[in-house]
């Protein structure tokens, strides 16, 4: 069962409000669809890559995917990243440029999801198909098609590797534990921790797990940018603010990895013992961390993945035909609803990390 309203409230600061409510499981057909009218184009045509600043290794793979693979596909590559700041005014001007270069799909891992309505209406106007990458962009009727891992489900599985993890440490309860989200300015952040939450709150309800600060919203615990130095700060406030006697912290639900390891960083720093950390990308070092049995779990979304079926997306868009979706209702952006296409994530503990990566040459050698 999924709570579709919860991915619909991630749009704007509502969090928690609906974690009860349930509805069936968003619709898997497979088939074609979706709001853009499919013209097709010419073959070589500028296909527009607008991407966020450089804040995980994802980010950088996901670029250099881009380049090569529409490059590959025949197309003219305009891939750009928005600067180290991480605002939100490199890639409103990013893709105003791209319009005006005559881009025919424009693809958008948004900076702010929230503030780029004008963007895309711009491309929109122009003839462009807009095209929305891991994030969702809101409160535009503008965006054609939203494509990523399923991170309602994501949020659920760091859940569950979390209550599994700490059961493994400490069988009966209950379990104290603390919650990190990411970056209030990304529309994924709210769906990560709705989804962790739609597996903790229950249990934090019956009183099995335990908030130790109290903080359990996503306002409370968000990270702003998804900076590992602001998590580290949060991390040694609560350590000194809730931690500081004889109280014991069994698990930290991370939302990715940079976090983790900053969160990691500073308990080892404070000399606690290590709890349960999970965490979200498959990074080099947390799955070195993994394996060396510190950080507890990750989530794999093979970046290559996405990026393919998004080119393969741009190829249907050049032929005149309508991208494969495979979700017409879950993702309301506050003004529609975008028809997405999602692909399966995995959690990754040190159990299962060398079939995991079996097929990615690189984490697998760190599995050996």
């Amino acid at each position: 069962m999924r709570n579709l309203f919860m991915k619909a409230v991630a749009v704007g600061a509502v969090t928690m409000l609906a974690l009860g409510a349930t509805a069936c499981s968003n619709e898997r057909d497979g088939q074609g669809g979706g709001a853009a009218s499919a013209k097709g184009f010419a073959a070589d045509s500028l296909i527009g890559v607008a991407m966020p600043s450089k804040t995980s290794e994802n980010w950088v793979l996901a670029g250099d995917l881009f380049v090569n693979g529409l490059k590959e596909a025949g197309f003219k590559a305009d891939v750009q990243y928005a600067g180290a700041s991480t605002t939100v005014a490199d890639q409103q001007a990013q893709i105003s440029a791209m319009v005006t270069k005559g881009a025919k799909v424009i693809v958008i891992g948004a900076t702010d999801a929230a503030q780029l309505a004008t963007q895309v209406k711009q491309a929109k106007e122009s003839g462009a198909t807009v095209i929305a990458y891991d994030r969702l962009i809101t409160n535009t009727a503008d965006v054609d098609y939203y494509i990523a891992y399923d991170n309602f489900e994501v949020g659920q599985l760091q859940g569950k590797a979390l209550l599994e993890g700490m059961k493994a440490k400490k069988p009966k309860g209950p379990w104290t534990i603390e919650l990190f989200s990411g970056s209030p300015d990304d529309n994924n952040s709210a769906v990560f921790f709705n989804g962790a939450m739609d597996v903790l709150k229950p249990l934090i309800e019956k009183g099995d797990v335990v908030v130790g600060s109290g903080q359990t919203t996503v306002k409370q615990t968000a990270i702003q940018g998804w900076k590992a130095e602001n998590a580290q700060q949060r991390m040694d406030s609560l350590l000194t603010s809730t931690y500081n006697g004889g109280k014991t912290l069994d698990g930290v639900l991370s939302p990715n990895d940079t976090l983790a390891r900053a969160i990691l960083t500073s308990i080892k720093g404070a000399g606690k013992p290590l709890p349960v950390v999970t965490g979200q990308d498959s990074e080099v070092e947390s799955v070195k961390s993994i394996v060396a049995g510190q950080q507890y779990s990750t989530i794999n979304k093979d970046t290559r993945k996405l990026v393919a079926e998004t080119i393969n997306m741009v190829k249907a868009l050049q032929e005149g035909a309508a991208p494969q979706v495979n979700d017409t209702k879950s993702y309301n952006n506050g003004v529609k609803v975008v028809p997405a296409y999602l692909l399966p994530p995995v959690i990754v503990t040190k159990a299962n990390a060398a079939e995991a990566y079996a097929n990615d040459p690189k984490l697998a050698a760190l599995t050996k």
